[in-house]
C-alpha cells in the first residue's frame, strides 16, 4: 500500500524529534477547520504526516485513510490523493522523507 498508517506522536515535539531522526526536511504545522478538503493531487515526495489533534481522510486509489490524533501517515512519493478534514477540525506536523527509489 502506498498509504499507511501506523502510531504516530501525541505533540508537536514529538513528532519534530520523530522526523528529525529520520533525516526529513524542517516540519511545518499546519490546521484546517471542520470539513475542508484538498483537491486530488499527488507529490514528487514522500510525505509523513503526524495528525496531532482532530482527524483526516486521506483519499487514494487504494482506498480511504483515516487518521485520527496520534496517528502517522507515510504517503509514498507520486501517491495520488486528496483529503477531507473531519468534523472537529485537525492539527498536523509534516516533513519531505528522503525518497526509497523503491517505492515509487
Amino acid at each position: 500500500m502506498r498509504a499507511r498508517v501506523s502510531p504516530g506522536a501525541a505533540t508537536v515535539d514529538d513528532a519534530t524529534a520523530a522526523l528529525g531522526r529520520e533525516g526529513c526536511s524542517a516540519p511545518r504545522g499546519w490546521s484546517n477547520g471542520p470539513r475542508d478538503r484538498y483537491g486530488w493531487h499527488q507529490h514528487d515526495y514522500h510525505k509523513v504526516l503526524f495528525c496531532l489533534e482532530g482527524s483526516i481522510v486521506f483519499h487514494t486509489d487504494d482506498g480511504d485513510v483515516e487518521l485520527q490524533a496520534g496517528d502517522r501517515l507515510d504517503l509514498a512519493a507520486g501517491t495520488k490523493h486528496a483529503a477531507t478534514v473531519g468534523s472537529n477540525g485537525c492539527r498536523c506536523v509534516e516533513a519531505t522523507k528522503p525518497s526509497n527509489p523503491m517505492e515509487r
